[in-house]
């Protein structure tokens, strides 16, 4: 039977299994009886990878279907410090999947910089998990957090960009459209204060991550890098979820009672 291998992001863990990405998805969302429902983000990694951090050699001798032919759902390889061990060479396809195990598989895309775009708005998936806003594009971003030149910084990092609507552009926007965001004062005090001069080009807006993820405030996609290196996964338009991805999305919008 067939051997996979994946890094989850919530929470960070790498995990060999028996199952394809969307039977994984749907088993890791939801458990065995469906008495869990927790959406999942996680890649899919090269198989053939080799390390001498993880212990690999145990997915070839406990990643094998159970005696009853049934096949071996996950076997946790590490759940500390996976990210940073992992080069991003290995990384393959990126998969989302909805509290009620559906899977939407991303493809890594180029990554072009909108130079109208003032702020974003991340949110940080590992090895920390902050909501930030921030005056800087995602490959600055990255090439800042993973600065061995900085006090606190990161081998790695994980994260997706958040819709911010007219506020990415002005701050000062009364036209908040539909942000689905708690305290959007203190939101665009953040921003306020990365677009001074004598300010930080990053401001921490939410401490650690409250819950899920909600998908439909993903703007460009999801992020993964470290130093000049940066995969981006970017996330279909809402026309292509809409025609291409139907059940996906609006499982990921009833989830949320939408």
């Amino acid at each position: 039977m067939k051997k996979y291998l994946y890094l989850s992001l919530i929470p960070e863990a790498l995990i060999a299994s028996n199952l394809s990405p969307e039977e994984f998805g749907t088993y890791y969302a939801t458990g065995n009886f469906m008495h869990s429902n927790a959406q999942a983000i996680f890649f899919e990694i090269e198989p053939s990878f080799k390390s001498d951090y993880f212990p690999m050699e145990k997915m070839e001798e406990l990643c094998v279907p159970h005696s009853d032919g049934k096949p071996h759902r996950s076997l946790y390889l590490s759940v500390y410090r996976v990210l940073e061990h992992i080069p991003l060479s290995a990384i393959k396809n990126l998969y989302l999947t909805t509290a009620d195990g559906r899977t939407l598989e991303l493809t890594k895309g180029t990554f072009t910089s909108d130079k109208s775009k003032k702020y974003y708005l991340y949110q940080d998936f590992a090895p920390a998990n902050p909501r930030v806003a921030s005056a800087l594009n995602p490959q600055e971003y990255v090439k800042r957090l993973t600065s061995c030149e900085r006090l606190v910084s990161f081998p790695t990092i994980a994260f997706c960009d958040l819709q911010l609507g007219e506020l990415e552009k002005d701050s000062h926007a009364t036209a908040l459209e539909n942000l689905p965001y708690k305290n959007t004062e203190h939101l665009r005090d953040c921003l306020n204060e990365v677009s001074s001069k004598a300010g930080k080009n990053n401001k921490v807006v939410v401490r650690r991550m409250n819950g899920e993820l909600l998908f439909r405030t993903v703007n460009g996609g999801f992020y993964i890098g470290r130093g000049d290196e940066m995969l981006f996964y970017p996330m279909p338009s809402k026309e292509d979820l809409e025609n291409k991805h139907y059940s996906w999305w609006r499982s990921a919008l009833t989830a949320f009672g939408e």
